[in-house]
């Protein structure tokens, strides 16, 4: 039973996480200026600009950091959609309410920490996003 209880919660940490950036010690300064706004900009404009970037970055030699963090920033923007999606839902019984304001918060000031992190060149991992692009 313990180790089944294991296997399972060992299952939903690998589906919930993925390992950090561990490319190339060097990153450019524009790479660092690209994977910021791609965090940046989802704060203010949802999951287009880091889909944007991931798709003109992704085929690209050298743009590993961008792309990782623009994926990284597109897979927790799709988390936010579909938790702004229960909380309407939950308005019903008026927790939705609550919840709606507390996920946009919680939004706007993980994608201002993740924009600090990339602009320093550290890859940035959201501790609640689920990893659906991978």
């Amino acid at each position: 039973m313990q180790e089944t209880l294991r296997e399972a919660e060992q299952a939903l940490r690998d589906a919930t996480q993925s390992p950090p950036y561990t490319g190339s010690s060097h990153i450019s300064q524009d790479d660092k200026n690209v994977a910021m706004l791609a965090h940046l900009l989802a704060a203010f404009f949802g999951f287009l600009p880091p889909l944007i970037l991931w798709l003109m970055h992704k085929d690209k030699a050298g743009k590993d950091f961008v792309c990782d963090q623009a994926k990284e920033a597109l897979n927790f923007q799709i988390t936010v959609i579909l938790a702004v999606a229960l909380s309407c839902l939950l308005m019903v019984v008026l927790i939705g309410f609550l919840l709606f304001w507390l996920v946009l918060a919680a939004n706007f000031v993980l994608c201002i920490i993740a924009a600090i992190a990339a602009s320093k060149g550290t890859a940035y991992r959201y501790p609640f996003a689920l990893r659906l692009i991978k």
